[in-house]
């Protein structure tokens, strides 16, 4: 039996992440728009025991099989997506959302007599009120399932690889899979499974199925609660389907890989530390799976490569990808890596909001980190999806503080920011003000502490002209940097008495 090394820290060469763009995948399967709506939540409805949400915003990604592609685009692979749409406005929205993508190019069957697919989510902060869902989940039509596999067919000519994502939305039927794996297997593709059945036969010849724990005890008939008993059902499948090959995903347990014809199995610990939302975690191991693959990895390593990245994505809140660089750094392989400079962080910013994410921004020297500076920043990346933080250079800091400051040169102290939580990008900037970098990284939400009340916050007028915002933080009294640096020049040197 294989077993990762302690506390699930695999070992996975990270110039494997730099392969992934040579990736090129076919995606077939049921095509999602996920809708945000974002407000806030300050009384109850007088008309009925209900909170009113007050509307802020709206969003939408590509869910579903479109959530598959999109971890793949994330890593720079090509991408060709298949799946099935009605004749209305959501499909309008999805092709809108995959045209901005130079490496996507989408086959979507119109169906005019089923909706698409839509799941629309009404959350105030990241706290998921209400979940409404418009869809026609029955079986499609023999001519739609053919016109599915004449598209996926010619894309399969350009494909080092193919995804199956089953969300049971009607796209998948069994004789679509089958046809689908045979036409692969035929042109020597191997075929990549996120079944929704319970029914493993009718997934027979492909090379991986991904299940969870839930999926593959109804498909073994038996529980999946130890790493024996997951080993055990696993084989039991291989035994009655013709598969080469379980991933069993097994949430907090980690994964479990099982290979026909191997006697040992891979068992790898999850490398989660912060849980924040699980959706699309599936997506995002399929695709780093899948994407891995294409390219030649090893099938254990592109297992352990795909349990790197789901620790990623679970800590991001909603439908989530995960970027080359985020994958290096849990890899290990970069040390400070969330210190970039602006080109960096304007250009990721860029990419998060064309994923609908909201980026915040705030700036500061964060000279002698304390517990007032914590609690400003987590309140600030609780109100925003991807937070960046300015930190004044060395040079800048000096002339806004007066001689003897900074008390840390401007390394250590972008070094420390960058090892907390709550940042995802750390900028040192050598301006008076954070006003070009602001220009640069274009956030959603500008912040600044509560003290800023009544006076002109640097960036506000650029901020507001594109529809962002300002929001000030509230403080934690009796916490000031310039107090401390005080209080540490009259403390006594050691072997002195106090004054």
């Amino acid at each position: 039996m294989r077993e990762a090394s302690p506390a699930g820290r695999v070992v996975v060469d990270a110039t494997v992440v730099d392969q992934l763009a040579q990736a090129n995948v076919l995606v077939v399967g049921d095509i999602l728009l996920d809708r945000y709506i974002d407000g806030r939540v300050s009384r109850i409805s007088p008309e009925a025991p209900v909170p009113v949400l007050r509307y802020g915003a709206s969003r939408t990604l590509l869910g579903g099989a479109g959530n598959v592609a999109a971890n793949i685009l994330a890593y720079g692979g090509r991408v060709s997506l298949v799946g099935l749409v009605g004749s209305d406005g959501p499909a309008d929205e999805l092709a809108a959302i995959c045209g901005r993508h130079h490496n996507l190019s989408c086959a979507f069957v119109a169906d005019p007599s089923r909706p698409t697919t839509v799941k629309t989510r009404y959350l105030s902060g990241w706290q998921q009120l209400l979940r409404v869902d418009a869809e026609d989940p029955g079986k499609v039509s023999a001519a739609v399932a053919e016109r599915l596999c004449e598209a996926a067919g010619k894309a399969m000519d350009e494909a080092r690889i193919v995804v199956l994502s089953d969300y049971a939305k009607g796209v998948l039927d069994g004789a679509t899979i089958g046809r689908l794996i045979e036409a692969a297997r035929a042109r020597g593709l191997p075929v990549v499974v996120d079944p929704k059945k319970a029914d493993a036969m009718i997934f027979a010849g492909a090379s991986l199925m991904t299940p969870n724990a839930d999926e593959m005890a109804q498909m073994a008939g038996m529980p999946v609660d130890s790493d024996e008993a997951a080993v055990a059902a696993c084989r039991r499948v291989l035994e009655r389907a013709a598969l080469d090959a379980i991933l069993l995903t097994r949430g907090e347990a980690g994964m479990t890989l099982v290979e026909r014809g191997r006697s040992d199995a891979l068992h790898v610990r999850a490398e989660v530390h912060r849980v924040f939302d699980v959706t699309g975690a599936g997506d995002t191991v399929i695709a780093t799976l899948a994407t891995a693959l294409a390219v030649g990895v090893p099938l254990a390593d592109a297992v352990r490569l795909a349990n790197t990245a789901a620790g990623v994505v679970v800590a991001k809140p909603g439908t989530a990808v995960v970027l080359p660089q985020e994958l290096r750094e849990a890899l290990g392989a970069v040390r400070g890596a969330s210190v970039v400079d602006a080109a960096d962080a304007a250009e990721r910013a860029a990419l998060w909001r064309e994923q609908g994410l909201r980026v915040g921004f705030t700036n500061g020297c964060f000279d002698l980190l304390h517990r007032g500076h914590l609690y400003s920043l987590e309140q600030a990346a609780k109100r925003c999806d991807r937070l960046v933080i300015g930190v004044n250079s060395d040079e800048s800091a000096r002339r806004l503080k007066g001689p003897g400051r900074p008390v840390q040169d401007e390394g250590s102290r972008a070094a420390v920011l960058a090892a907390l939580r709550y940042p995802e990008l750390v900028v040192i900037f050598g301006e008076d003000t954070p006003e070009t970098l602001i220009r640069a990284i274009r956030p959603d939400i500008l912040f600044k502490g509560a003290d800023y009340d009544g006076r002109e916050v640097v960036g506000a007028d650029f901020v507001g002209f594109y529809g962002g915002r300002v929001e000030l933080l509230p403080l934690l009294k009796g916490f000031s940097t310039t107090g401390t640096v005080a209080r540490m020049r009259e403390a006594p040197a050691p072997g002195e008495k106090a004054k």
